[in-house]
C-alpha cells in the first residue's frame, strides 16, 4: 500500500523534540491505562452505532499514526498488516473501504492481543522516528502532535462507549469499584453572572495546539448577556421532569419532540426508577442520583427544552468563549479519577466552566469566516462534518486535562446522549 495523499495538517504544537516525544508515550500509555480494566469480551463488544469497542478504539488511534505520521516521514517504515486499514479506517473516504461503523463489533478478529501487538509495533516505530533526523521537521512535529490530540479524544470516546456497553448489561457492571456512595442533599442557589457585549475577537490565537475548526480568529458582535454561575443539576432536572416537561410540546423543538414521542423518552439517558427512587449507570455501577451533581447524558433537544421551561435560553458558542476568557482551564477532568460529574464548588464568577459535563450551546457547527479544509485525508478530520451538529464547549469528566482549552469546539448531532453532556443557562441582560 502506498503512502496516504495527506496535506498540512496547519498545526504548530511549539514545543522540542523531546518535549513532543514525551507527552505521546506518555498518551499511548494512558489509553492501555484506561483499556486495562476490561476483559477480551469487554474490549470486543459495540454497544450502540455511535460507539464502538474499546479494542477498535486501540486499533485505530495506532492506524492513525502509522497512516498519517509513520508512512509519510520513516524511510524504509513497513506496515504491520495490510488489512488494517480496512478494518481501523474510520471516516477517510481517501484512505479507501473500511468496516463499517455499525458493524465494528463484529471484528473478533484481530483480537485484543494482537491489536496490543499492533500498537507495539507502531510505537517501536515511533521510537525510531524520533531518534532520526525527520523528529526535527515541523511538518512531522505537527502531525505527530494532531496524533496525540486524536488519541486524547479517544481516551474519551473509549470510557463513555464502555459505559455505553455496561449500562445494557443485566449485571450493570462497574468499570471501576468504589465511587461515590453517599449524595449530597445541598444544592447552592442559581446565580446569573453578567458580561458586556460589544465586539469581542473569536478563536484560537495561533499559540499552541488548535483543530483546524477553531480557526481563524474573528470578530464577532455580542449583545449584553448573562450565564448562570454553574451547570443545571440532577435536582433541577428532577423538577423539570415533575413538571410534566418531557410531555409538553410547545416546550420542544418539532425535531426534539418528533424524537422523544418516537423513542419514549422521559428521563436522561441511564437514568431508571426504581421504588420511587431514581437510579443512574455510571462508570462505577448503578448508583442513586446525586441531587447536587450536574444533570449529564442528555441531547440539545433536551437542553433546550429545559432553557425554555425555565424561561431561560441556551448561550451561543461565542458568549461562552467570552465568559470563559478569564478562566483557567481546570476543573474535574480526566485526572481527578471522579469519571462522573461533581456538584460545583463554592466560589463567585462562573464556575464549572471546564470538567464535568460537556455544555450544549445554540450554536450551530459551521465553519468561522474564511475557513478552508486542508487539502487530502487530513483535511477530512473536521470540516465535512460542518452540517446538522451543535457545538458543544468546555470538558468533561472524561476529558484529558491537557486536551481542554477555551477555544475547543466539540460537536453532536442533537439527538445524542450518550456523551457527557449538560447544560448551562444563559440570558439576555
Amino acid at each position: 500500500m502506498s503512502a496516504p495523499a495527506v496535506a498540512s495538517s496547519k498545526v504548530e504544537p511549539l514545543t522540542t523534540p523531546s518535549d513532543l516525544s514525551q507527552s505521546l508515550f506518555r498518551t499511548r500509555q494512558q489509553t492501555l491505562s484506561l483499556a486495562a480494566p476490561l476483559g477480551a469480551e469487554d474490549q470486543a463488544a459495540q454497544a450502540n452505532e455511535d460507539a464502538s469497542p474499546t479494542k477498535w478504539h486501540l486499533a485505530h488511534t495506532t492506524w492513525f499514526f502509522e497512516t498519517f505520521v509513520l508512512q509519510p516521514f520513516l524511510p524504509g517504515y513497513k506496515v504491520f498488516d495490510e488489512r488494517f486499514n480496512y478494518c481501523f479506517n474510520s471516516y477517510y473516504e481517501t484512505q479507501g473501504a473500511r468496516q463499517p461503523r455499525p458493524m465494528r463489533g463484529l471484528l473478533t478478529r484481530p483480537t485484543c492481543f494482537e491489536v496490543q501487538d499492533y500498537r507495539a509495533y507502531v510505537d517501536e516505530a515511533l521510537q525510531s522516528l524520533f531518534g532520526s533526523a525527520v523528529a526535527d521537521d515541523p511538518e512531522t512535529r505537527s502531525r505527530i502532535a494532531l496524533g496525540v490530540n486524536h488519541e486524547q479524544q479517544h481516551q474519551e470516546l473509549l470510557l463513555t462507549d464502555v459505559l455505553s456497553l455496561f449500562a445494557l448489561s443485566p449485571l450493570r457492571p462497574a468499570y471501576r469499584d468504589g465511587g461515590r456512595t453517599h449524595a449530597r442533599d445541598d444544592v447552592s442557589p442559581l446565580r446569573f453572572v453578567g458580561f458586556d457585549g460589544g465586539r469581542r475577537a473569536i478563536g484560537h490565537t495561533g499559540e499552541g495546539f488548535a483543530f483546524d475548526n477553531e480557526s481563524p480568529r474573528h470578530d464577532v458582535l455580542l449583545q449584553p448577556f448573562a450565564l448562570a454561575d454553574r451547570l443545571i443539576t440532577n435536582a433541577e432536572w428532577l423538577e423539570f421532569m415533575r413538571g410534566g416537561g418531557y410531555g409538553a410540546s410547545n416546550l420542544w423543538l418539532a425535531d426534539g419532540w418528533a424524537r422523544i414521542t418516537k423513542e419514549g423518552w422521559g428521563a436522561p439517558l441511564y437514568w431508571e426508577e426504581r421504588d420511587g427512587q431514581w437510579l443512574q449507570m455510571t462508570l462505577w455501577g448503578l448508583q442513586t442520583i446525586d441531587p447536587a451533581a450536574p444533570v449529564c447524558h442528555i441531547s440539545f433537544y433536551e437542553a433546550d427544552a429545559y432553557a425554555r421551561w425555565a424561561g431561560k435560553r441556551l448561550p451561543t458558542e461565542f458568549e461562552w468563549e467570552v465568559a470563559a476568557e478569564d478562566i483557567a482551564v481546570a476543573g474535574n477532568m480526566l485526572s481527578r479519577g471522579a469519571l462522573q460529574p461533581l456538584p460545583a464548588s463554592g466560589g463567585k464568577g462562573v464556575r464549572q466552566m471546564f470538567g464535568d459535563a460537556w455544555e450544549w450551546t445554540q450554536s450551530a457547527y459551521a465553519p468561522y469566516p474564511r475557513y478552508r479544509s486542508s487539502a487530502g485525508a487530513l483535511g477530512e478530520y473536521n470540516g465535512k462534518f460542518m452540517c446538522n451538529q451543535q457545538v458543544l464547549r468546555g470538558a468533561s469528566c472524561a476529558t484529558p486535562d491537557s486536551h481542554a482549552r477555551r477555544t475547543y469546539r466539540n460537536f453532536f448531532y442533537p439527538h445524542q446522549r450518550w456523551q457527557f453532556c449538560g447544560l448551562r443557562l444563559a440570558d439576555d441582560a
